[in-house]
C-alpha cells in the first residue's frame, strides 16, 4: 500500500490550498480515506474522513472550511482547505486501513503565514 500526498505549501491567512493523496495497493473505492494533521509538538489530529459511499466527517476545528472528496477513477482523495488560519499550519497526512492495519502517506507541509 502506498499513499502519496502532495499540494502543501505556503498560504496567506484567508487563503486556500488543495491537498491530494494518490493511493495504490488497495481496492481504493472500498476504502475509507482520512486526512490527519500534526503540528510540531502536538499529537496527530484526525480532521476529515470520507467513506466508500462518500459520507464525510470533519473535526470541529475545520468544519465549514475544509472539504474532503474522492475520485475513485483516479484513486485519489482530496482536501480542499479554504479560509486558512495560522493555526492550520501543520504536516498533513492521508491514511487508510487495509488488512487490519493503518497505512500512512508521507506528510505534506502546510504553512499559513503572512
Amino acid at each position: 500500500v502506498q499513499l502519496q500526498a502532495s499540494g502543501g505549501g505556503l498560504a496567506l491567512p484567508g487563503g486556500s490550498l488543495r491537498l491530494s493523496c494518490a493511493a495504490s495497493g488497495i481496492h481504493f473505492s472500498l476504502n475509507t480515506m482520512s486526512w490527519y494533521r500534526q503540528a510540531s509538538d502536538d499529537e496527530r489530529e484526525l480532521i476529515a474522513t470520507i467513506t466508500s459511499n462518500h459520507s464525510t466527517n470533519y473535526a470541529d476545528s475545520v468544519k465549514g472550511r475544509f472539504t474532503i472528496s474522492r475520485d475513485n477513477r483516479r484513486r485519489t482523495v482530496y482536501l480542499q482547505m479554504n479560509s486558512l488560519k495560522p493555526e492550520d499550519t501543520a504536516a498533513y497526512y492521508c491514511e487508510t486501513e487495509s488488512r487490519g492495519r493503518a497505512f500512512w502517506g508521507k506528510g505534506t507541509l502546510v504553512t499559513v503565514s503572512s
